[in-house]
């Protein structure tokens, strides 16, 4: 059995310290002696470890020693046959999942919510996307996950799909009932993969939501640097037992770097090894903090911190009580609005805002007094700046139109056109704002009159778009023929 006290990379990292190595490797900033002002920005503890691969330290690309000693350990603690250190962030997690079952002209089944991630996969692999409309909540604002009978019903329609991708949450914290649809697509010789970009304290503690792995899904991209505390760009790709390691690591390697940061893996390590020996009683912190946090907000009037209750066994099947998902719509201000306020005037800074919504990111870092100064913040800003709400779009999520595939559409012959006069048009381009990063518009879908609309709104209300070749967003590159 591992031992999770363990953390065999960082235990590497120290004996290279100790040995005093002389280094005639890159980085060739040579543990900080040759960039002064690096140096002084980050530390020698931080660059002293900023090294190359060794016989000491293992080698991502082909672990054989430490990395893979890792690897067991975080396996184990996920309840994993295999978990991969990705240094290319979750991004990297799911487009590995994604090639590593689909070829060109293949079939996976997917929600259309998905992070721009999956679908610029699709735009390498040539695979061909079935969409799983979410079921939406006209009230919030916001797409939900997908109803198990719209999935049955996809599947039987797509025998030949090669995967069913799967959000597990969504950036809100909305759960599909992801085992029954594992269990129905595996009936079906399916792949199942997750998304679990959000959802790393899963694993962790036995009050939130089923993790991917507990439900018997073939594959889970899991952003540890999210919830799980470690550096910003470091992620998990977990296996299930039927997926071949070997090969899966063969993807990987196409496209992830042969220097991988030791920085990024040790964080991994340390992060993994805290989770599995204290993740019950750090994420039962997490959900004390955001259910006060939730009371405290709803007693303030006009905004609503929504939880559990708004399960409904479907296309909510279940809910991540840790994410603090607030909406707006009722002080007639929208997310992005309550958003920017926050962080112009009062100096907070929070995960995001969308046209109805702002989420607040609560970890096991945070304090009762900053979930105080949020709260403070929310009733000031809904005493100075409420409005009325007439002429406030609400809907997070328009179903799309496809007509072509998105490896089709981007790389076919485009032109640009000024937006109104894209209307029509196949888009041959992304179009989303970020945060959450989920498109607008992917490449092949046709361009409607209510989309432009919601583009134009959101550009008006301030969010940010990202995407296009105009960075303004006021053209749009549609295919010419």
């Amino acid at each position: 059995m591992p031992d999770q006290s363990r953390a065999p990379i960082l235990e590497a990292l120290n004996n290279l310290k100790v040995n005093r190595v002389v280094p005639f490797d890159v980085p060739g900033h040579k543990r900080g002696r040759g960039n002064q002002a690096l140096l002084d920005f980050l530390g020698e503890k931080c660059l002293s470890v900023d090294v190359n691969s060794m016989k000491p330290l293992d080698n991502l690309c082909h672990p054989v020693s430490v990395i893979k000693e890792a690897e067991d350990i975080a396996a184990e603690a996920f309840g994993a046959a295999h978990a991969f250190f990705m240094v290319g962030g979750t991004t990297s997690a799911v487009q590995s999942m994604i090639l590593s079952v689909c070829k060109e002209g293949d079939e996976i089944i997917l929600p259309r919510n998905v992070h721009r991630s999956a679908i610029n996969v699709l735009v390498l692999s040539g695979a061909i996307p079935v969409y799983v409309n979410p079921d939406t909540d006209s009230n919030l604002g916001i797409s939900l996950g997908m109803k198990l009978e719209d999935v049955k019903r996809t599947i039987d329609a797509h025998p030949n799909a090669k995967a069913i991708l799967i959000n597990n949450p969504t950036y809100y914290g909305v759960c599909s009932n992801l085992k029954e649809i594992t269990e129905y697509a595996h009936k079906r010789g399916m792949y199942v993969l997750a998304d679990e970009a959000h959802g790393t304290h899963f694993y962790f503690n036995d009050k939130l939501p089923m993790a991917a792995m507990h439900a018997g899904c073939d594959m889970a991209s899991v952003s540890m640097h999210k919830s799980g505390g470690s550096l910003t760009q470091s992620s998990f790709l977990l296996l299930g037992p039927n997926v071949n390691q070997d090969y899966v690591r063969q993807i990987i390697n196409l496209t992830q770097t042969t220097s991988g940061s030791y920085l990024l893996m040790s964080s991994l390590d340390i992060s993994r090894r805290n989770l599995a020996m204290h993740g019950q009683q750090i994420f039962d912190k997490v959900i004390t903090l955001a259910d006060y946090a939730r009371t405290e907000i709803n007693e303030i009037g006009d905004y609503y911190a929504y939880s559990s209750e708004i399960i409904n066994g479907d296309s909510v099947y279940n809910f991540d009580v840790t994410k603090l998902s607030i909406n707006t719509l009722k002080t007639g201000l929208a997310g992005i609005e309550v958003y920017d306020y926050l962080r112009d005037e009062y100096d907070i800074q929070i995960e995001f805002g969308d046209l109805g919504n702002v989420l607040a990111y609560i970890s096991v870092g945070d304090r009762d007094r900053d979930i105080e100064r949020l709260v403070g913040a929310l009733k000031e800003i809904r005493r100075r700046y409420h409005k009325d709400q007439t002429g406030m779009l609400t809907q997070e999520y328009i179903s799309p139109k496809v007509a072509v595939s998105p490896k089709e559409a981007f790389y076919g012959n485009k032109i640009s056109v000024p937006m109104e006069a894209s209307i029509g048009g196949i888009c041959g381009e992304f179009v989303m704002c970020y945060p959450p990063g989920i498109p607008i518009l992917a490449p092949g879908e046709e361009i409607t009159g209510d989309i432009v609309d919601y583009i134009k709104y959101a550009k008006e209300k301030g969010c940010m778009i990202l995407g296009p070749e105009d960075l303004d967003c006021n053209y749009l590159n549609i295919l010419s023929n």
